[in-house]
C-alpha cells in the first residue's frame, strides 16, 4: 500500500488517479498507523513552504515520517513535498525543513538576476527536458530528454551530492533528488503524461 500524506495542501486527485491507473493500492491519509503500515510514502504539496511545514507539523506526523524513512521505507516528495525534504527554505524568510536532503531551497528569480539573465518568467511553469543519472532506479523506464511539467518559483540548491536529475531554465534547475530511498521531484510526475507515469511505476518497484 502507498500512503499519500494528506496535510491540507495540494490537489491529490490527479496523483491518486495516476497511481490507481498503474494498479497501486493507494490510501490518502493523515493517520500515523496508515503510514507505518504502508510499503511506500508519498508527500505531495503545492503553495508556500512555511505554511505547508506548519500544517505538516500540526498533523504530528513529522516524527513518523522521519522514523519510517530511517528504517528504509521509500518516500517520494513531489513539488513542494520535495522542498520540504530539504534542510531549510529561504522562501520569504528562513524556515526549517525535514532535513532528509542536504541543501537549501532558494529563489529562481533571485538567481536569474544574479546571473544577469532576463526575459524568463517566474513562476517557472511548463514543460522542460530532463537530464538524469541513468543508474537511478526512478528513471529506469525513461529516456534522456523526456519532458516533465514544472510549476514553481523556488528550487533546490547546494544539493549536488543528492541531485539525480536537472532541467535548464536560465539556471540549472534541480529536477530530482535522492538520499537512500528518499526521493524528491520538483516537477509533477502525475501531470507529466506517460513520462511521469513511468516514474511513478518505477517508484512502486523501489
Amino acid at each position: 500500500m502507498i500512503a499519500v500524506i494528506d496535510y491540507g495542501v495540494g490537489n491529490l486527485f490527479s496523483l491518486t488517479a495516476s497511481l490507481k491507473y498503474l494498479g497501486a493500492d493507494v490510501k490518502v491519509t493523515g493517520e500515523k498507523e496508515d503510514i507505518e503500515a504502508a510499503d511506500r510514502i508519498i508527500l505531495p504539496g503545492v503553495g508556500a513552504f512555511a505554511d505547508a511545514k506548519e500544517k505538516l507539523d500540526q498533523t504530528g506526523l513529522v516524527d513518523t515520517i522521519l522514523e519510517q524513512t530511517a528504517g528504509g521505507k521509500p518516500l517520494l516528495g513531489i513539488c513542494l513535498g520535495m522542498q520540504l525534504l530539504f534542510e531549510e527554505s529561504h522562501e520569504y524568510g528562513v524556515h526549517k525543513g525535514l532535513g532528509l536532503i542536504k541543501g537549501t531551497i532558494a529563489s529562481i528569480d533571485a538567481d536569474l538576476k544574479k546571473a544577469g539573465i532576463e526575459g524568463l518568467k517566474v513562476p517557472h511553469i511548463g514543460w522542460n527536458a530532463l537530464q538524469f543519472d541513468e543508474d537511478e532506479p526512478l528513471f529506469r523506464y525513461n529516456k534522456q530528454g523526456d519532458h516533465v511539467y514544472y510549476v514553481h518559483s523556488f528550487y533546490g540548491t547546494d544539493c549536488r551530492e543528492s541531485t539525480i536529475a536537472t532541467s535548464e531554465y536560465g539556471v540549472t534547475i534541480t529536477g530530482a533528488v535522492r538520499s537512500g530511498k528518499v526521493y524528491g521531484t520538483q516537477f509533477h510526475p502525475e501531470k507529466s503524461g506517460e513520462v511521469g507515469l513511468k516514474m511513478l511505476e518505477a517508484f512502486m518497484e523501489v
